[in-house]
């Protein structure tokens, strides 16, 4: 029979409990690593449990002849410690690497492989020792702002939920301590009061993390909390990485731009992988389902078949230094670059000025995260619901129109306060409903610091990459709106560091439709 059993690895004073699995034979195997914090329903099994739960997940892998060594991450399941996201990864991660290599089946081939913060815990352990051969780096941007920020809005819809989630998670479940939280809670001021009125305590990385909204901040590029050993973290890398993605991930945007930033000779043995769904890569998480839409229809099993093809026992499942994505109501898989294309077309959102009332006390809401919170997308709701939220529609497309790359729109804008911000969220007009495509925020002190009330000024959208046909007679919805609550914390209307303001006022926001367009590259 295949041989599992279970072990703790040091690090740092804690013990962390990791599970091997090896195939049924003797000898030195190559070896797949992974680790994970998502094991709260395991640490209370015992080892014979533990034993048999990994014989079975990781049967595949034996039987092709791979070992499998699974970590649980500091402070959850069965390993000791606190779980603080992030703040230890580096450190246990190579403290694993460097215990298999002890290992009697150690046989100078180490892989690595995970999904989302899975993926992120290899990140974390570059530069990579010359015997990890290749990796599948899944649904994760290596960029700690990106997780974190938007154009200097903070992402309450994907770090905000999950890092509360993540913190000390095994004291909670121990009954050893409790957080005080809900979704108003990214409504107190100042927000920098939030971990000692969640946590009870201060948390100086997420309280850290609060100080830092702009990409620009030195914060982001030499800190560990502001995830500095992932700048550049896979410059010269110089193996056969994996990456995957989804048009409604939470990292879309990001994980692009991770592939396009490799240097040449890393690019060349790597791929993109790219489905037309959520964060799960599952149809059941989206309103419409794809033909042959999820990797595993079309592709089989990707990572097990992208390690093969590393070590020369068969065919890449996608190819090397190119995007192989979904294009979705085409549906059909396509390979290219993915460079943006050329031609586009810009359409003006109407006509006249058109002015709301919008109070960060009652900010208004959009299902469907898209491609920069979680939720994917959703069917929209009926326009014109709320005064807050403007509406447009573009004519009705004459042909079918192959939409590929970064949209993007400018606004003509005006408010009555000092600062303010826009929301743009742009969807695709089907029979059933609306299909939330993107969305992107900004404030106009980004734009213009020296902002006056008052004055008109341009602001510019840029949304992620995307692949899709719009089909003939089918039109766009843009909708307008200073908030998009449940996805980016509310602004408050007034100038400075978002974290330690604690007032807001109202603001009276204009869009001059007339002056204010949509920009679609055209092409695929």
């Amino acid at each position: 029979m295949r041989h599992t059993y279970c072990a703790y690895v040091e690090s740092e004073g804690e013990r962390l409990f990791t599970a091997v699995s090896l195939p049924d034979k003797t000898g030195t195997f190559p070896i797949v690593i992974a680790r994970s914090p998502y094991v709260d329903d395991l640490m209370d099994k015992t080892d014979e449990e533990l034993c048999t739960y990994y014989a079975q997940a990781y049967a595949g892998w034996n039987e092709a002849g791979y070992a499998v060594v699974t970590q649980h991450c500091r402070g959850r399941g069965r390993s000791t410690g606190d779980c603080i996201p992030y703040i230890h990864e580096r450190e246990d991660g190579l403290a694993l690497q460097e215990w298999v290599r002890h290992q009697p089946f150690y046989g100078g081939e180490l892989y690595l492989h995970g999904g989302s913060y899975c993926a992120t815990v290899h990140f974390v352990t570059a530069p990579f020792a010359s015997d990890i051969k290749g990796a599948v780096l899944e649904v994760q941007d290596p960029d700690r702002y990106n997780c974190n920020y938007r154009n200097g809005f903070y992402k309450m819809g994907l770090h905000g939920g999950w890092y509360v989630d993540m913190y000390k998670k095994n004291r909670v479940l121990r009954g050893e301590t409790e957080k005080h939280f809900d979704e108003d809670s990214y409504k107190m001021r100042p927000l920098i009061r939030f971990s000692q009125e969640v946590f009870g305590e201060t948390a100086a990385d997420f309280d850290a993390i609060l100080m830092h909204p702009e990409r620009d901040d030195p914060f982001w590029k030499t800190t560990r909390f502001g995830g500095a050993e992932t700048v550049g973290a896979l410059d010269g890398a110089d193996i056969p990485i994996l990456f995957t993605t989804g048009f409604y991930d939470i990292y879309t945007g990001g994980v692009f731009e991770a592939f396009r930033e490799l240097d040449p000779a890393t690019k060349a043995k790597s791929a993109l992988l790219v489905h037309p769904y959520a964060h799960s890569g599952s149809r059941h998480d989206q309103p419409l389902t794809f033909e042959n839409g999820e990797m595993t229809e079309q592709f089989g099993d990707v990572p097990r078949r992208w390690f093969d093809a590393v070590r020369g026992k068969g065919e890449y499942p996608v190819q090397r230094g190119q995007v192989t994505y979904y294009q979705l109501f085409a549906d059909r898989w396509n390979t290219d670059a993915f460079a943006q294309p050329a031609d586009s077309r810009t359409v003006t959102l109407g006509e006249g000025e058109h002015t709301y009332c919008y109070d960060p006390a009652d900010p208004a809401s959009f299902k469907g995260g898209l491609s920069a919170n979680f939720g994917g997308t959703q069917w929209q709701d009926a326009p014109y619901r709320r005064q807050d939220i403007l509406t447009f529609y573009t004519a009705p497309f004459d042909t079918d129109t192959a939409v590929k790359g970064r949209m993007s729109a400018r606004l003509c804008v005006k408010s009555d306060a000092e600062d303010t911000c826009f929301y743009v969220r742009v969807s695709l007009c089907k029979e059933q409903g609306d299909y939330g495509l993107r969305d992107d925020i900004t404030a106009i002190s980004r734009a213009v610091p020296a902002y006056r009330a008052g004055e008109t000024v341009m602001l510019d959208f840029t949304f992620d990459e995307h692949a899709f046909v719009i089909g003939a007679g089918e039109r766009l919805r843009v909708d307008v709106s200073s908030s998009a609550y449940g996805l980016y914390v509310p602004h408050t209307n007034r100038k400075g560091l978002f974290s330690l303001q604690d007032t807001a006022v109202v603001a009276h926001n204009t869009v001059i439709a007339s002056e204010s367009t949509l920009t679609l590259p055209i092409g695929g």
